[in-house]
């Protein structure tokens, strides 16, 4: 066996795995926290509140007899309330009718039902909210273009490309056609040529002349998609493809095509990275792909995000834009995560969409490799998919306690304890079997 050279792909297994545990972590913890701060807020006292399940590595106790720990598997946590007979919150009712009235107020199931409800909410809510705050926090820290389009950095582009813009140019018109506001930008790229040489028509120090550059949106790799054939095949951000089947290509929208008419084929796909020439052979998957109006509309792709040929100058929007984009950016993951369960239920959809932890954590480990701003919302992207699953009318999930909760609420009495044992078992069935499922199709079905 050759031990040396299975040091890179244990190295690679390492980091991915590393990089799971931290995304897993960090929304789990701020999942269990949203349960433990609204408990406390709510009267009821939480025993433990774990990181991780299994033996226990550290521990300590605070001043309101709260044992906060990590454990060994980080695959995790929970916080077990006054009462509960177990991490999945099952009810003690010996240890329960154990308690002084006072203290029985203090449990997780024998508090008021506004409480109960409310502590059960705060996991999913506190999800949505770290989502928010990501979202919110790198559109501030990345900023918005300034109008009109501004050149702050040229990106590198290959020798053979002409390329006559400046830092500094101010971009207020192409080929002839006067440059409308931003948010028509993209339409008035589409309406132009598609042509290896454009006149562009800028404002260079205060005065306005015509140079020549490449078409606005070069095939330019800006940003990669996890588990992508194009992260297969190792082609990395800044990427330039210069040529398909050995035909040259110079806008992005003729790489598209071309795999969009592959049908699957392999393409020979010719780059150019910072100067140097290599080839690559790319093998395009079929994707079911979300539209506009929520349906889905299988197509070929290779999972690549283009790019301007510079990138433009920026300025830090208002707190309110900011917030607004946030929310925007938050309820498109639910609408789309809802419309393709939905679809894949209907058979619209390949159930090989779900994707269970082990396609997951190839994910964290490809979105960390892409640097922290994509680490960062793959992390929003996920809190907000575990804030949805959980709000499912799943018993055991956070969602079939609110729906016990919903039920009390009307008929004035909780479900009975044998009632719930079976629902609770039923529930944790169909959990396992999703997750078994999901697995499945990361390792045999969906290669």
């Amino acid at each position: 066996m050759d031990i040396v050279g299975l040091i890179p792909s244990f190295g690679g297994f390492l980091y991915t795995m590393a990089a799971f545990v931290v995304a897993l972590s960090i929304i789990v913890a701020i999942h269990e926290y949203g349960h433990y701060i609204v408990g406390r807020w709510c009267g009821i006292h939480a025993e433990v509140f774990s990181l991780g399940f299994g033996p226990v590595i550290y521990s300590r106790v605070d001043k309101r007899g709260t044992r906060w720990q990590v454990a060994l598997l980080p695959f995790g946590g929970y916080v077990k309330f006054l009462g509960d007979a177990d991490a999945a919150s099952g009810k003690d009712a010996a240890a329960i009718g154990a308690l002084s009235p006072t203290d029985r107020r203090r449990s997780m199931h024998a508090a008021p039902l506004w409480a109960r409800a409310s502590t059960v909410a705060a996991g999913p809510v506190f999800n949505f909210i770290l989502s928010f705050l990501l979202f919110g926090g790198m559109l501030l820290a990345r900023g918005v273009a300034v109008d009109p389009l501004t050149v702050a950095e040229m990106r590198p582009m290959p020798a053979s490309f002409v390329q006559e813009l400046q830092v500094g140019d101010q971009i207020v018109g192409i080929n002839g056609t006067t440059a409308p506001k931003l948010e028509e930008f993209n339409d008035f790229i589409n309406g132009l040529p598609v042509q290896p040489v454009l006149d562009y028509t800028v404002v260079r120090d205060g005065q306005e002349t015509t140079v020549r550059g490449p078409y606005p949106f070069p095939p330019l790799i800006a940003g990669l998609q996890p588990q992508s054939a194009a992260m297969e095949i190792k082609l990395q951000v800044g990427d330039v493809i210069t040529a398909v089947d050995g035909t040259p290509i110079f806008a992005f929208s003729q790489l598209q095509t071309a795999v969009a008419e592959s049908q699957g084929r392999v393409l020979m796909l010719t780059v150019d990275r910072d100067g140097e020439t290599l080839d690559f052979a790319l093998a395009p998957r079929r994707v079911d792909q979300p539209n506009a109006d929520g349906t889905f509309q299988e197509r070929w792709m290779f999972g690549v995000e283009g790019g301007l040929m510079f990138e433009a100058k920026t300025v830090t929007p208002g707190v309110w834009q900011a917030a607004q984009g946030a929310v925007m950016q938050t309820y498109l993951i639910v609408r789309s995560s809802i419309s393709g369960l939905y679809h894949m239920i209907t058979g619209a959809i390949s159930s090989c969409n779900l994707t269970g932890p082990i396609g997951i954590a190839q994910a964290s480990g490809d979105m960390a490799s892409q640097g922290a701003g994509s680490f960062i919302r793959f992390v929003a992207l996920l809190s907000t998919a575990v804030g949805l699953l959980n709000l499912f009318p799943i018993p055991v999930l956070d969602g079939g306690h609110l729906v016990f909760h919903a039920y009390e609420a009307v008929t004035g009495k909780p479900p009975s304890d044998g009632a719930l044992r079976v629902l609770m078992g039923a529930g944790l069935a169909l959990l396992l079997s999703l997750m078994l499922f999901a697995v499945s199709n990361d390792l045999f079905l969906c290669p």
